[in-house]
């Protein structure tokens, strides 16, 4: 309208208001799309209306399911949470100053799907046995627009949809699969992929989706047993065992060793058995043994193993003892192993070059006798080569061939000088005495030397010696008879008889000699030497 003021005819002002017509709006205008559980704030404001009041309800006259606050000019209500009574059309109507009334609706159009799916598989699944897959979609609405999926990484697996679903409120929505996992499924993903497609309805998330991967229990299976070096490694070699399997979760390892019927049982923390410096008697079979805790399932597998080399000599022994007797039983033993088998020999050793075996591995002595002692070896041999070992036996026994030898073996005489020599053998060496006869038939020791000499023979000197050889095993005894042919001191009157018993020895002198070589000889057989005996014998 206008407004005309007049000042002195002079001035005139012309003044025009323009007033603006009462209008309203809802923001959002006409159609909100709201998640279950967040916040919604519907907002009507006025223009053109000084003194405006509003009123909010539903187009059901339901319970408005929200707080309204009323400003100047405008008005809220805030849903907080959003639930589903709120899935209304809300008219807020707005009086201008009591004479003028308008409203306008908007649709709150709802839905959940507020989270991504959960998966569920047992954790021991066992390849080979039937498992189940779940897929929980929490909280979802509407749900006859969900749509789900189960995949294995790109395989799919289970589809469903719930569009014959009349739910009126949010729901976890439940999908199970039922499959027979393979050990070739480990670490492959399971994805569940919730679909909510609601065509005339804009939000963010329209799908979501979950994955796991699985971990499926299985074996032990495939057991293997692989020997480094080999099968028949060399002596002294290191032998690994590696016992190979498949399982999950990994196998507990047991190695045992089974040698003829006596079973020996390693416990390891691997699947590594280390035998360093291997030896014969590591020969035998090894069984790996693997244990899966959580299918309860065993499986074994073996190994022969076959240790080869040279030949180790393992006994060497004289039974009851190297050191012996003379008369007692006696038992000389030789072993060695190897593989092959080694040809085993066990001899005496002599001086000879020729060294015969008594025996392949064993010499038996019984009531052994002085001659058996001696330096033994033993000679083991394969192909790889050889190996000897040495081992003495001693012999104790008692002095034996004693003997007496007496210098010179001519006729004695006054004077000269005479050397009486005793040997004797014996183990140990024996010990050697010499007594000599008395005319009361004692015996008297004259020495503790093997060798008795007597200068200046005198006829006092003649008579039986003893020779004694002894040691802690016996004694032997010998005697000689000495004899000896005095010096005449009157040489002329004995002349005659002497020339005439000269010529009547002449002739057999010759045969003397003989005669006193032979007595000699005798006195070393039988232990007595007697001139007389020897002149006796001229006559």
């Amino acid at each position: 309208r206008k407004i005309k003021v007049e000042k002195d005819a002079e001035l005139m002002c012309v003044f025009t208001f323009v007033v603006k017509a009462f209008e309203m709006e809802i923001v959002p205008a006409e159609r909100i799309v709201a998640q279950i559980g967040d916040t919604l704030i519907l907002t009507c404001n006025t223009t053109g209306c000084a003194s405006p009041s509003f009123s909010w309800r539903t187009q059901m006259d339901s319970p408005l399911g929200g707080k309204v606050s009323s400003y100047r000019t405008h008005s809220t209500l805030t849903m907080n949470p959003v639930s589903i009574v709120n899935s209304h059309s809300y008219l807020c109507t707005v009086m201008c100053d009591g004479r003028e009334k308008k409203e306008k609706s908007v649709k709150v159009e709802l839905y959940s799907f507020p989270s991504d799916p959960v998966i569920e598989i047992s954790p021991s699944l066992v390849a080979g046995e039937q498992a189940t897959v779940i897929c929980k979609i929490p909280d979802v609405y509407p749900s006859h627009h969900l749509e789900v999926l189960l995949k294995k990484d790109e395989h799919v697996l289970h589809e469903t949809n719930f569009f014959e679903d009349d739910s009126t409120n949010t729901e976890t929505k439940i999908v199970t699969h039922t499959f027979r996992p393979t050990a070739e499924d480990i670490g492959k993903e399971i994805t569940c992929v919730a679909k909510l497609l609601i065509a005339d309805m804009d939000f963010e998330h329209k799908e979501r989706t979950s994955s796991q991967k699985l971990n499926a229990n299985f074996g032990p299976q495939n057991t293997v047993i692989a020997a480094s070096p080999g099968n028949s490694p060399m002596e002294g070699d290191t032998l690994n065992l590696t016992c190979v399997t498949q399982s999950n979760p990994p196998a507990k390892i047991v190695w045992s060793k089974y040698l003829a019927e006596e079973s020996i049982q390693h416990v390891i923390k691997n699947n590594v058995l280390s035998v360093p410096h291997v030896h014969f008697n590591d020969s035998g079979r090894y069984i790996c043994e693997v244990i899966n805790p959580v299918t309860n399932k065993t499986e074994k597998a073996a190994v022969d193993i076959i240790v080869q080399g040279a030949p180790v000599i393992t006994k060497l022994s004289i039974e009851p003892s190297t050191t012996v007797q003379e008369g007692e039983n006696v038992s000389i033993q030789c072993s060695a192993e190897s593989n092959p088998p080694p040809k085993i020999i066990l001899r005496r050793k002599s001086d000879n070059a020729d060294m015969r075996p008594y025996s392949a591995r064993s010499i038996l002595l019984p009531s052994v006798m002085f001659q058996n002692g001696g330096d033994y070896e033993c000679l083991a041999e394969n192909k790889f080569g050889k190996s000897k070992s040495e081992i003495t036996l001693n012999v104790k026994y008692g002095p034996k061939n004693t003997m007496i030898t007496v210098i010179p073996t001519a006729a004695l005489k006054e004077g000269e000088t005479v050397t009486m020599k005793c040997t004797s053998s014996g183990n140990p060496t024996p010990m050697i005495s010499w007594k000599k006869k008395k005319a009361n038939g004692e015996s008297e020791k004259i020495s503790k030397n093997a060798t008795l000499t007597i200068r200046n023979l005198k006829s006092q000197d003649l008579g039986l010696y003893e020779c004694e050889a002894y040691n802690e095993f016996g004694k032997e005894e010998k005697a000689v008879k000495l004899y000896v042919q005095g010096l005449l001191e009157e040489p002329d009157q004995t002349m005659i008889p002497l020339i005439i018993a000269f010529s009547s020895i002449a002739a057999v002198a010759v045969p003397a000699v003989a005669i006193l070589i032979y007595v000699s000889r005798q006195a070393k057989i039988n232990g007595s030497y007697s001139l007389v005996k020897a002149l006796r014998l001229k006559v």
